[in-house]
């Protein structure tokens, strides 16, 4: 299947489930999707057309959070990244640890810096902060307040 071929068919596959497509460059484009067909469209790239996952990143865009999903079609040197936006009051969104092994601790290191709830995700517990570190306190997050008086964080200044 040509790349071409596949943008046209993913549109054309989901409809309405593809709320934007950004074709950045020949070899990355980023499909903006509803976040409830997130497993449905990422099986499709994983099992139907063996793209291989590759990360998932997750940002607070002040407005909402935002995660990338990136895959990677190697046979033809293209990244196509699935973005979903989530509503603050509803930071929920499926699993796909069920679908690939490789979601699981990047799940994980976003629900722990970003306070994502990944549902069915099989084990949430923490992969990086210490085990001091308070419930509901999320680092990543734009209104993180620092909770220990005593510690120095200089973020690299």
């Amino acid at each position: 299947m040509l790349r071409n071929d596949i943008l046209e068919n993913l549109k054309k596959r989901f409809g309405s489930q593809i709320l934007e497509m950004e074709d950045k460059s020949p070899k990355r484009v980023y499909v903006q999707i509803d976040p409830v067909a997130l497993r449905t469209i990422a099986t499709y790239l994983f099992k139907e057309l063996g793209a291989r996952f590759n990360i998932a990143s997750g940002m607070d865009e002040r407005e909402h959070m935002e995660i990338l999903y990136h895959f990677t079609l190697e046979d033809m040197n293209l990244i196509i990244s699935l973005r979903v936006k989530l509503d603050k009051k509803n930071l929920k969104i499926d699993s796909l640890t069920t679908l690939f092994e490789a979601a699981n601790w990047v799940e994980r290191e976003i629900h722990e810096l970003l306070g994502i709830d990944f549902i069915g995700h099989p084990d949430l517990r923490r992969l990086l902060l210490p085990e001091n570190w308070p419930d509901g306190v999320y680092p990543l997050r734009r209104d993180y307040k620092e909770w220990d008086p005593t510690a120095v964080r200089t973020r690299g200044a």
